[in-house]
């Protein structure tokens, strides 16, 4: 996964609006008084995101699986002390805990089992500081349905160009697509490659139940960066109920909160 696509993923997503998405959730961690201090990129890919807020002040770890990805974003670092992990979402360690974890550009889709997706937010909750934020974006299920569907999407650059051709079972919510890659070589020729990739669509009402599974307190669920001036979680940002968000909404910000560890404290406080 993320092996050859990895040396051209950013090339094909240079539309991506990645400022106003990290100024999104820099704001929303403001909001919840989280200025700087040790924050968590769980699928931090080539480190688009985590080096944006690394600017902003923040000491950034990111996690991924992919070591193509990962070099790519250990090389893009710069002046910037990240410390970049290579571990599997389901299973990552950390050294200790951090103020607040982010997941973005649907990461966590490609979690496709619900006790592997609880697994994710249980480590997440034990890693998190008491209290601490978790914000994290999911394609939904309308995207999945609607836009991927059956349909096949092609892209020509100078370099590089690609096929990607969808196939989603709505039985199964599994979206699977075969990325056919062509990479202009030294000589001239291209040379082509095939990955196969697998994303679930993730309802609002099943995330919500995966969290609470988890022990973290979901947030309100709302249209992820859609404007730069309001705060993602506010109530006018969202739309109506979760079935809202899962059928008219591409792409949705999940908000949790860590639960656990003060109660843990005070037990333990209690005792003493």
């Amino acid at each position: 996964m993320y092996e050859t696509f990895a040396r051209v993923y950013d090339t094909f997503m240079d539309e991506v609006p990645y400022d106003e998405w990290a100024a999104c959730l820099i704001r929303e961690l403001r909001r919840d008084g989280i200025r700087d201090g040790l924050v968590l990129d769980l699928g931090c890919g080539t480190g688009q995101m985590t080096r944006r807020l690394a600017e902003a002040g923040y000491d950034m770890i990111g996690v991924d699986l992919s070591a193509d990805m990962l070099q790519i974003a250990q090389e893009r670092k710069g002046k910037h002390d990240i410390l970049y992990l290579q571990q599997d979402v389901r299973a990552f360690e950390l050294y200790g805990t951090v103020r607040a974890v982010i997941s973005t550009c649907d990461s966590l889709n490609y979690v496709t089992d619900p006790e592997d997706m609880v697994r994710v937010f249980s480590l997440v909750n034990n890693y998190l500081d008491p209290g601490g934020l978790f914000l994290f974006d999911l394609n939904s299920a309308g995207y999945y349905e609607k836009l991927c569907a059956d349909n096949t999407f092609a892209e020509s650059r100078d370099e590089c160009s690609f096929i990607w051709e969808n196939s989603y079972d709505p039985e199964t919510k599994i979206n699977e697509y075969d990325l056919t890659l062509f990479l202009l070589r030294e000589n001239g020729m291209y040379e082509r490659f095939l990955e196969t990739h697998r994303e679930r669509a993730w309802g609002v009402r099943e995330v919500e139940e995966m969290l609470l599974r988890s022990g973290m307190k979901p947030g309100r669920a709302c249209t992820a960066y859609r404007t730069k001036d309001t705060s993602c979680g506010e109530r006018n940002q969202c739309m109506g109920d979760g079935e809202d968000l899962d059928a008219g909404t591409g792409r949705i910000l999940f908000r949790a909160r860590e639960s656990g560890k003060n109660e843990i404290y005070e037990d333990a406080r209690d005792r003493q």
